[in-house]
């Protein structure tokens, strides 16, 4: 009998994914180009929606993780949305504009141009680590293009997704932006979307990528990886330190752009551990306070105790970071820790940590460094500490990863007119800015051809005459 209505309740859910679907390609049909006024009154809603609801928006966050910090919810998801959609708000007239491009020779009286179109509707996936910052901020870039919008977020958000879709269908009509509580990632993806926006694992992202093929959709996927950070020795390890721990222990590490390995100098280790010992404990002092964030749920919790066991059984150094602090099982608060002694066969080195677990290595050149993180698979975020600008230059050049930070870390997920994307294992394909503007356009190839050409003068049939045109043509000089 369970069995029967849960069968039921997930093809209601389904039949309502393919009902707003309809509707919005419906809308699309009706109006396929909205005004620029359209758009920045769409933003401007956006915006405003967030700050009514800010209270009600942290507090759903903190339910969804068990214990959020409420000025991280503040600082990293609502301010950096915010600040997103006014920089769109202002910029998106010059986006829009058609693009005049050179003509060929030719047709040197003719016109062309680049017009960009908005593709249709977007589904947007979600994922529960950052998620009004990873669903807003694409939603950003697909309302500023001019698409329709439906939003699947994760099965641990549903508090927030139910408040949004609350608040949105107050705003919005579904026809236009959608969240879709309680729909199932299966039945979501397989919609014939325009584009789809997924934020999540690489084995998930895969998933994502197959459905889209039967519809030959096209993707953006943010799939995270092991960023690394390299710090050069001659920059200050304190200073270093302070940046690198804020980095990684905010959302107690689960953030896809965490630093997830170090890379030290040899002759700098015990600096860095120690000015780590110092910083984290004063800005964590009790990490079951509210200002430290809980790990998402019970499966996670015991895979990161499980990763932490399994290097120190193979070896490794555990040093923890805030003194007197033990794991919380019923809050699932982690206290930070660096991992010493790291070895390839530990599960710390071998996948993503999510988690406020820090493995360090150790090295003598830049050579070593670049050798490892080139012959793994390519992460979103790289961070480099150097005031050499010739060893910065070298780590840049001689690697690849989605984005950079230099003397930070995940900063660069912030700057607006930077588009934000992985590469390889990573991800495809990026939003934020004008980058993301036409990711989410079509750009439109227009040519006008000119009234007079000499286009006719190469008609058939071919003659000695035609030959010397294209042989005098040819080696024309630009």
């Amino acid at each position: 009998m369970a069995q029967t209505a849960q069968l039921r309740r997930i093809d209601v859910v389904e039949n309502e994914a393919q009902r707003i679907f309809k509707l919005q390609r419906e809308a699309y049909l009706r109006d396929p180009y909205p005004s620029l006024e359209e758009r920045k009154r769409r933003l401007k809603a956006l915006e405003q929606l967030l700050i009514d609801n800010m209270d009600a928006i942290v507090e759903a966050i903190g339910k969804d993780f068990g214990h959020r910090c409420a000025e991280e919810s503040k600082i990293l998801e609502i301010f950096p949305i915010i600040d997103g959609l006014r920089d769109a708000r202002k910029r998106v007239r010059k986006w829009m504009k058609p693009q005049r491009r050179h003509v060929s020779v030719l047709f040197a009286t003719g016109k062309n141009q680049l017009l960009p179109q908005p593709k249709g509707v977007v589904g947007i996936v979600s994922p529960w680590n950052y998620p009004l910052f990873l669903t807003l901020g694409p939603l950003t870039s697909v309302v500023a293009a001019g698409n329709r919008a439906m939003i699947k977020m994760a099965s641990n958000s549903q508090n927030l997704a139910r408040l949004l879709h609350e608040k949105f269908a107050e705003v919005f009509p579904e026809d236009t932006i959608a969240i879709l509580p309680g729909v199932r990632g299966g039945d979501f993806t397989t919609l014939p979307f325009d584009h789809v926006i997924f934020t999540g694992s690489a084995d998930a992202g895969r998933t994502v990528m197959r459905s889209a093929a039967d519809n030959l959709t096209p993707v953006t996927l943010e799939l995270g990886g092991k960023s690394p950070t390299i710090v050069c020795d001659d920059f200050d390890i304190e200073e270093a330190a302070s940046r690198i721990m804020y980095a990684k222990c905010i959302n107690a590490g689960q953030t896809c752009l965490a630093p997830d390995y170090l890379f030290l100098p040899k002759n700098k280790r015990e600096q860095f551990v120690a000015a780590a010992q110092k910083v984290v404990p004063q800005r964590y002092p009790d990490t079951n306070d509210p200002g430290y964030t809980s790990i998402i749920d019970d499966k996670s919790y015991r895979r990161l105790r499980m990763t932490l066991d399994d290097a120190a059984a193979k070896g490794a150094t555990v040093v923890p970071l805030v003194p007197d602090c033990s794991f919380n099982d019923v809050l699932r608060k982690l206290p930070p820790h660096l991992v010493l002694d790291v070895t390839e066969d530990m599960m710390i080195m071998q996948e993503e940590i999510f988690g406020p677990l820090y493995p360090i290595m150790t090295y003598e050149s830049l050579d070593e460094v670049i050798d490892y993180v080139t012959h793994r698979d390519r992460p979103l975020g790289l961070y480099v500490f150097t005031k050499d600008r010739a060893k910065k230059d070298k780590l840049l050049y001689s690697t690849i990863s989605g984005g950079v930070t230099v003397n930070n870390c995940i900063m660069h997920v912030a700057q607006h007119d930077l588009p934000f994307g992985g590469v390889g294992a990573s991800g495809m394909g990026h939003y934020h800015g004008w980058e993301g503007f036409v990711e989410l356009s079509k750009l439109r190839p227009i040519h006008v051809n000119p009234w007079f050409s000499l286009l006719h003068w190469f008609y058939p049939p071919y003659t000695g005459k035609q030959e010397k045109l294209i042989d005098t043509t040819i080696k024309l000089k630009p």
